[in-house]
């Protein structure tokens, strides 16, 4: 909801803060740089699994179109920089992440950590029936932050081309598949009704990692621990939240 109800604050945001941090870190004699996308850059309806070629092939998503200009700007103005003046610039495209320290805003937070959140309030208020946008078909993959930063780590010692490597497990599932899994996990017993009125977003964003795990990362965290770790955390965190 976020993106598509606040595209002029994302575009603007993430273009200065790439402008800004890029050219400085250039400006300053900076060795090597790490430009974190997302795989959100990619056509709608890219060839799945998605690689790294098929950037700018087809359409965005509507409603994180704005977003996703901005990291597509910046990934270019990363290759612009390494073009021109030689500076060592490299790029990572995450899939879906998530983790301890997330944004469980239920009006600005991703998937996985508003599923958290959700089936966490109905437990503790007895609800029968938790409602979730969408059809609950589209599939989406999901990388726990630590892998993400393991990753950022191998690359910034171990890659240095143009070409950005995208990051992420290799499989994905449905969002009824996830948000089944969350339910058992925060302990949620009631039963979970999809809202097709509203928007399901892209059909699939399964990430190609191939490049990357020819290179020697392979991600640590299966989801099933890693959300539960992550649950973990929010109840620790939150003001009145208890685990099951």
């Amino acid at each position: 909801m976020a993106n598509a109800t606040q595209p002029a604050q994302f575009l603007y945001d993430n273009l200065t803060i790439e402008l800004n941090v890029i050219h400085a870190a250039w400006q300053h004699g900076v060795r090597k740089l790490l430009f974190l996308g997302s795989s959100c850059i990619y056509p709608k309806l890219a060839r799945q699994p998605i690689k790294e070629e098929y950037l700018l092939t087809g359409p965005l998503e509507e409603t994180n179109e704005a977003y996703a200009i901005a990291k597509i700007a910046g990934l270019k103005l990363a290759q612009a920089y390494r073009a021109q003046h030689g500076f060592s610039t490299i790029a990572l495209m995450p899939t879906n992440l998530y983790g301890p320290g997330d944004n469980f805003d239920l009006e600005s937070s991703h998937v996985l950590p508003a599923l958290i959140r959700r089936f966490h309030e109905a437990r503790l208020a007895g609800a029968p029936t938790v409602t979730l946008w969408g059809t609950g078909t589209p599939h989406r993959e999901f990388l726990h932050v630590d892998d993400l930063a393991s990753a950022a780590c191998f690359a910034m010692q171990e890659y240095d081309e143009q070409q950005p490597l995208n990051v992420g497990v290799g499989r994905d599932l449905t969002i009824t598949e996830l948000a089944a899994l969350v339910a058992r996990i925060v302990g949620y017993a009631g039963r979970t009704v999809f809202d097709s009125s509203r928007p399901d977003g892209t059909p699939r964003k399964l990430l190609d990692v191939s490049r990357l795990t020819a290179l020697g990362w392979r991600p640590r965290i299966a989801l099933e621990e890693g959300i539960a770790s992550t649950y973990r955390w929010y109840c620790a965190h939150r003001t009145g939240a208890v685990a099951a």
